[in-house]
Protein backbone atom coordinates (compact mmCIF):
# COMPACT_ATOMS: atom_id res chain seq x y z
CA UNK A 1 0.00 0.00 0.00
CA UNK A 2 1.17 3.83 -0.42
CA UNK A 3 1.90 5.42 2.78
CA UNK A 4 -1.16 7.28 2.59
CA UNK A 5 -3.06 4.40 2.81
CA UNK A 6 -1.73 2.86 6.09
CA UNK A 7 -2.25 6.31 7.49
CA UNK A 8 -5.51 6.34 6.43
CA UNK A 9 -6.54 3.02 7.12
CA UNK A 10 -5.78 4.08 10.95
CA UNK A 11 -8.04 6.75 11.12
CA UNK A 12 -10.86 4.96 10.19
CA UNK A 13 -10.64 4.49 14.52
CA UNK A 14 -11.15 7.92 15.02
CA UNK A 15 -14.29 8.00 15.93
CA UNK A 16 -16.17 8.63 19.22
CA UNK A 17 -19.17 9.95 21.20
CA UNK A 18 -22.16 10.46 18.72
CA UNK A 19 -23.18 13.78 18.36
CA UNK A 20 -26.04 13.50 16.88
CA UNK A 21 -29.78 12.71 18.00
CA UNK A 22 -29.75 9.20 19.59
CA UNK A 23 -32.99 8.40 17.98
CA UNK A 24 -32.29 8.81 14.21
CA UNK A 25 -28.14 8.70 14.51
CA UNK A 26 -26.87 10.08 10.46
CA UNK A 27 -23.62 7.65 10.14
CA UNK A 28 -21.56 10.79 8.82
CA UNK A 29 -22.65 13.10 11.26
CA UNK A 30 -21.43 10.50 13.91
CA UNK A 31 -18.07 10.14 11.57
CA UNK A 32 -17.13 13.88 11.38
CA UNK A 33 -16.31 14.92 14.92
CA UNK A 34 -14.90 12.50 16.21
CA UNK A 35 -12.21 12.13 13.44
CA UNK A 36 -11.40 15.37 13.74
CA UNK A 37 -10.78 14.53 17.62
CA UNK A 38 -8.43 11.69 16.58
CA UNK A 39 -6.34 14.52 14.26
CA UNK A 40 -6.11 16.90 17.01
CA UNK A 41 -4.42 14.19 19.41
CA UNK A 42 -2.38 13.85 16.64
CA UNK A 43 -1.34 17.64 16.48
CA UNK A 44 -1.39 18.11 20.74
CA UNK A 45 1.85 19.59 21.26
CA UNK A 46 0.88 17.83 24.45
CA UNK A 47 1.73 14.31 23.05
CA UNK A 48 5.44 15.02 21.10
CA UNK A 49 7.13 13.92 24.18
CA UNK A 50 4.75 11.56 25.30
CA UNK A 51 3.98 9.02 22.97
CA UNK A 52 3.19 6.26 24.67
CA UNK A 53 -0.10 8.63 26.62
CA UNK A 54 -1.02 9.53 22.60
CA UNK A 55 -1.11 5.94 21.88
CA UNK A 56 -3.18 5.15 24.25
CA UNK A 57 -5.70 7.99 23.77
CA UNK A 58 -5.75 6.77 19.94
CA UNK A 59 -6.86 2.81 21.51
CA UNK A 60 -9.53 4.71 23.70
CA UNK A 61 -10.96 6.12 20.28
CA UNK A 62 -10.40 3.14 18.64
CA UNK A 63 -12.60 0.64 21.11
CA UNK A 64 -15.57 3.00 21.42
CA UNK A 65 -17.08 2.28 17.54
CA UNK A 66 -14.47 -0.07 16.35
CA UNK A 67 -16.98 -3.29 15.71
CA UNK A 68 -14.07 -5.71 16.12
CA UNK A 69 -15.82 -8.64 16.53
CA UNK A 70 -17.79 -7.92 13.06
CA UNK A 71 -14.17 -7.26 11.19
CA UNK A 72 -13.13 -10.77 12.93
CA UNK A 73 -16.21 -12.47 12.06
CA UNK A 74 -16.07 -11.09 8.32
CA UNK A 75 -12.23 -11.12 8.17
CA UNK A 76 -12.81 -15.38 8.57
CA UNK A 77 -16.37 -15.19 6.38
CA UNK A 78 -17.07 -19.15 6.26
CA UNK A 79 -14.00 -20.61 8.43
CA UNK A 80 -15.84 -18.70 11.43
CA UNK A 81 -17.83 -21.68 11.46
CA UNK A 82 -15.01 -24.29 11.99
CA UNK A 83 -13.76 -22.20 15.21
CA UNK A 84 -15.07 -23.37 18.22
CA UNK A 85 -16.41 -20.45 20.48
CA UNK A 86 -13.50 -19.98 22.95
CA UNK A 87 -11.31 -19.92 19.33
CA UNK A 88 -13.49 -17.22 18.33
CA UNK A 89 -13.15 -15.41 21.26
CA UNK A 90 -9.44 -15.87 21.39
CA UNK A 91 -8.95 -15.01 17.62
CA UNK A 92 -11.07 -11.84 17.85
CA UNK A 93 -8.84 -11.08 20.91
CA UNK A 94 -5.48 -11.30 19.15
CA UNK A 95 -6.78 -10.16 15.64
CA UNK A 96 -7.58 -7.10 17.37
CA UNK A 97 -4.36 -6.32 19.11
CA UNK A 98 -2.78 -6.91 15.61
CA UNK A 99 -4.43 -4.66 14.40
CA UNK A 100 -3.73 -1.74 17.21
CA UNK A 101 -0.02 -3.24 16.47
CA UNK A 102 0.00 -3.10 12.80
CA UNK A 103 -1.45 0.77 12.33
CA UNK A 104 -0.97 2.66 15.45
CA UNK A 105 2.93 2.72 15.12
CA UNK A 106 2.66 4.00 11.28
CA UNK A 107 0.31 6.73 11.62
CA UNK A 108 2.01 7.97 14.66
CA UNK A 109 5.28 8.48 12.98
CA UNK A 110 4.00 9.31 9.51
CA UNK A 111 0.95 11.60 10.08
CA UNK A 112 1.33 14.88 8.20
CA UNK A 113 -1.74 17.31 8.78
CA UNK A 114 -3.97 15.41 6.02
CA UNK A 115 -7.50 16.93 5.46
CA UNK A 116 -10.19 15.00 5.45
CA UNK A 117 -13.48 15.63 3.20
CA UNK A 118 -16.65 14.30 3.99
CA UNK A 119 -18.61 13.69 0.54
CA UNK A 120 -21.96 11.81 1.00
CA UNK A 121 -23.80 9.04 3.19
CA UNK A 122 -25.39 6.01 1.01
CA UNK A 123 -28.03 4.11 3.09
CA UNK A 124 -27.17 0.43 2.49
CA UNK A 125 -30.44 -0.86 4.26
CA UNK A 126 -32.08 0.66 7.82
CA UNK A 127 -29.23 -0.90 9.63
CA UNK A 128 -26.10 -0.42 7.19
CA UNK A 129 -24.54 2.62 4.95
CA UNK A 130 -21.20 3.77 3.54
CA UNK A 131 -20.04 7.11 4.18
CA UNK A 132 -17.18 8.36 1.41
CA UNK A 133 -14.52 10.29 2.20
CA UNK A 134 -11.51 11.60 0.38
CA UNK A 135 -8.14 12.76 2.07
CA UNK A 136 -6.09 15.43 0.76
CA UNK A 137 -2.80 15.20 1.19
CA UNK A 138 -0.21 17.56 -0.90
CA UNK A 139 -3.28 18.00 -3.12
CA UNK A 140 -3.30 14.20 -3.77
CA UNK A 141 -6.86 12.94 -3.02
CA UNK A 142 -7.27 9.24 -1.93
CA UNK A 143 -10.94 7.79 -1.59
CA UNK A 144 -11.84 5.80 1.64
CA UNK A 145 -15.34 4.72 2.10
CA UNK A 146 -16.35 3.59 5.80
CA UNK A 147 -18.59 1.16 5.84
CA UNK A 148 -20.21 1.03 9.10
CA UNK A 149 -23.43 -0.82 10.70
CA UNK A 150 -25.72 -0.02 13.00
CA UNK A 151 -25.28 -1.40 16.46
CA UNK A 152 -26.69 -0.85 20.03
CA UNK A 153 -28.08 2.81 18.38
CA UNK A 154 -24.62 3.17 17.26
CA UNK A 155 -23.11 3.15 13.87
CA UNK A 156 -20.03 1.22 14.17
CA UNK A 157 -17.32 0.61 11.25
CA UNK A 158 -16.42 -3.01 10.38
CA UNK A 159 -14.93 -2.18 7.22
CA UNK A 160 -12.56 0.29 5.41
CA UNK A 161 -12.23 0.47 1.18
CA UNK A 162 -9.47 2.44 0.46
CA UNK A 163 -8.90 3.29 -3.44
CA UNK A 164 -10.93 0.14 -3.65
CA UNK A 165 -9.16 -2.41 -1.43
CA UNK A 166 -11.07 -3.63 1.35
CA UNK A 167 -9.18 -3.80 4.50
CA UNK A 168 -10.91 -7.36 5.57
CA UNK A 169 -11.33 -8.98 1.98
CA UNK A 170 -7.00 -8.16 2.42
CA UNK A 171 -6.93 -10.05 5.78
CA UNK A 172 -9.26 -12.69 4.53
CA UNK A 173 -7.42 -13.99 1.83
CA UNK A 174 -4.51 -13.95 4.10
CA UNK A 175 -6.33 -16.02 6.60
CA UNK A 176 -7.73 -18.21 3.86
CA UNK A 177 -4.20 -19.14 2.76
CA UNK A 178 -3.16 -19.98 5.93
CA UNK A 179 -6.22 -22.20 6.67
CA UNK A 180 -6.18 -24.18 3.49
CA UNK A 181 -2.96 -25.60 5.28
CA UNK A 182 -2.88 -25.36 8.83
CA UNK A 183 -5.67 -25.79 11.42
CA UNK A 184 -7.42 -22.68 13.63
CA UNK A 185 -5.21 -23.34 16.38
CA UNK A 186 -2.47 -22.70 14.46
CA UNK A 187 -3.31 -19.39 12.98
CA UNK A 188 -3.99 -18.02 16.35
CA UNK A 189 -1.04 -19.16 17.49
CA UNK A 190 0.46 -17.18 14.67
CA UNK A 191 -1.10 -13.96 16.02
CA UNK A 192 -0.30 -14.71 18.98
CA UNK A 193 3.48 -14.78 18.24
CA UNK A 194 3.36 -11.60 16.37
CA UNK A 195 1.95 -10.02 19.23
CA UNK A 196 4.56 -11.14 21.61
CA UNK A 197 7.22 -10.22 19.11
CA UNK A 198 5.51 -6.77 18.76
CA UNK A 199 5.14 -6.39 22.78
CA UNK A 200 9.00 -7.29 23.16
CA UNK A 201 10.51 -4.80 20.41
CA UNK A 202 8.62 -2.08 22.14
CA UNK A 203 9.61 -2.83 26.02
CA UNK A 204 13.43 -2.83 24.47
CA UNK A 205 12.92 0.38 23.13
CA UNK A 206 11.79 1.53 26.05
Amino acid sequence: MKKITVIWLVLIFFTGTALVSAAEPQPMEELKGPIQKGIAILKDPEYQDNREAQREKIWDLIQTVFDFKAVSIRALARNWRILSPEQRETFTKEFTELLKNNYLDKIQGEFQNEEVVFVEQDMLSDDKAVVRTKVIRKNVETPIDYRVHLKDGKWRVYDVNIEGVSMVQNYRKQFNDILAKEKPKDLIERLKEKNNLHAEERQKKG
